[in-house]
């Protein structure tokens, strides 16, 4: 296969179905997504077959059992697609909307249509479950997409891609409006990444080593998270219950996960209170503790190093500082933070929005663990990522965040002298 003509194609085609696509009501959409459960629906023993071949060449290549179960596809997990499918289908549909009309001295009036991006290419790996999730969510937000699913899932993601072909034929819309690469070969995401003619944005989801080749070589605009290293503040002034509940919560509800806590700052006026009885609960979920030189004359844990401020951990181990104030927790999170998300628990108002104000992270929170910070939670009904850039969409971004806003003027014959 020649990739650079094979993908110029695939962004031709592409480009030509953004413009048809742009077009489509809510309605069209919406029969779309429906159709293409109905058709996931009808081929649940194919999907299963299909991801057989994946898993047992995943396991053929050593895979581990982390990575075979996120590849898997089950009864339970094509239901939960299809489900999925029919939860975009009722989510509002940004596109179209219009705001912010108002009345010039000219006479024109002035507002703001919200519109799609237009051509979005999505790289990620392992779970095939993102090809639906992104398929819909780019379908609904009227951007024809370029799917780029990881090799271990090859046999999956071409199956799922039959369905989606499936319900926009049904639907009347052109298959072109989704396409899932057809081919293995790495060389693809080099080319796509740099379609600028074709492709609008690029929204890599994987490790930070994907994310960090992509963002250095694309042409194209990405929107990207690299790391989740967020903080929970404890300040001298907050409920210790709640800030127990929450420091818990955000480090060990689930490890491997962008939003969970990866460092613990605690006010030194409250460090003897707390920390001990954190640390008898992060003992008895097996999390291993790291800690500055005053952490360590409160309770046992092991030496943080200059290393350990700036790591995601996604894995059941907590580095915790004790701080003198607030204002060295905020200098701690602008050298370490890598824009996701931060906490401070305190019962103090301005120092609330103090810390919201200044605190310069795609998700900042006041009292509440660091795992809300997720499109399902936001009630933006899902997302496509999280964002850490300061440009376009920031944090979960899900339809609203796939689409842009043009200005609209109506006039009556105005002509400027």
């Amino acid at each position: 296969m020649d990739i650079k003509a094979y993908m110029h194609t695939l962004g031709k085609q592409a480009r030509a179905a953004s413009r048809q696509l742009v077009g489509a009501d809510t309605a069209t959409k919406n029969a779309a997504l429906l159709a293409i459960a109905d058709a996931m629906a009808a081929s649940e023993a194919y999907l299963c077959q299909e991801n057989q071949k994946d898993l047992a060449a995943g396991k053929a290549n050593g895979l581990d059992a982390a990575m075979l179960d996120r590849l898997a596809i089950t009864p339970a997990g094509v239901a939960g697609m299809i489900e999925g499918l029919r939860q975009v289908a009722a989510l509002p549909d940004p596109c179209g909307e219009i705001s912010d009309m108002c009345f010039r001295p000219s006479g024109i009036q002035l507002g703001k249509m919200r519109v799609p991006l237009g051509v979005i290419g999505i790289i990620y790996e392992s779970r095939p479950n993102v090809t639906i999730d992104a398929a819909s969510l780019c379908l609904k937000s009227g951007n024809a997409t370029i799917l780029r699913g990881g090799s271990e899932a090859f046999h999956s993601n071409q199956a799922i891609a039959t369905c989606i072909a499936k319900g926009l034929e049904k639907a009347g819309l052109p298959a072109s409006c989704v396409q899932v690469i057809e081919t293995a070969d790495r060389a693809a995401v080099g080319e796509l990444i740099t379609l600028s003619e074709c492709v609008d944005v690029i929204v890599p989801r994987g490790g930070k080593g994907l994310i960090e080749r992509i963002s250095r070589d694309a042409t194209v605009p990405v929107l990207k998270h690299l790391d989740g290293i967020c903080h929970v503040y404890i300040d001298d002034r907050a409920d210790l219950d709640m800030a127990f509940n929450i420091a818990l919560n955000a480090k060990t509800h689930r490890y491997g996960v962008c939003n969970a806590m990866e460092t613990l700052l605690v006010a030194e006026g409250v460090a003897f209170e707390i920390l001990p009885r954190l640390a008898e609960a992060y003992a008895a979920k097996g999390v291993e503790l790291r800690g500055c030189e005053k952490t360590r004359a409160v309770i046992d844990a092991k030496v943080a190093t200059e290393e350990d401020w700036g790591t995601e951990y996604l894995a059941p181990v907590l580095s915790i500082r004790v701080v003198e104030d607030m204002d060295q927790a905020m200098d701690h999170i602008e050298q370490y933070t890598s824009r996701h998300t931060e906490v401070i628990v305190t019962e103090d108002y301005s120092r609330a929005h103090r810390f919201l104000r200044q605190v310069d992270s795609s998700s900042v929170m006041v009292n509440a663990s660091s795992r809300f910070a997720d499109g399902f939670e936001y009630g933006l009904g899902a997302e496509i990522g999280i964002s850490t850039d300061k440009l376009h969409a920031r944090g979960p971004v899900g339809l609203e965040g796939l689409t842009s806003q043009k200005w609209i003027v109506f006039g009556t014959g105005q002509i400027r002298n």
